[in-house]
């Protein structure tokens, strides 16, 4: 089973950082209102970005790094301007 780091953008533009097992259900569930408390009121939401691994641990580690750049440098990750 894979697990995913990944990045939405939210309708007022902000970014989202998330870890799921299911990419297609999880975004499905941020846009139906029963994902995330923060993305609730920002619905629609489009998936910018995300990665592959093969652990749960490697994901969340992963989320937990992101979650710790500025939006500037999530941007970046996501236009392919810096590393995975």
């Amino acid at each position: 089973m894979s697990n995913y780091v990944y990045i939405l953008q939210c309708a007022d533009n902000t970014l989202y950082t998330g870890y799921t097992n299911d990419l297609e259900r999880r975004i499905n569930l941020h846009n139906s209102g029963k994902g995330a408390k923060y993305t609730r009121g920002r619905t629609p939401v489009k998936l910018r970005y995300f990665e592959e691994y093969q652990t749960k641990s490697e994901a969340m580690k992963r989320e937990y790094a992101i979650k710790q750049l500025k939006r500037q440098d999530k941007l970046r990750l996501i236009k392919g301007d810096i590393d995975g």
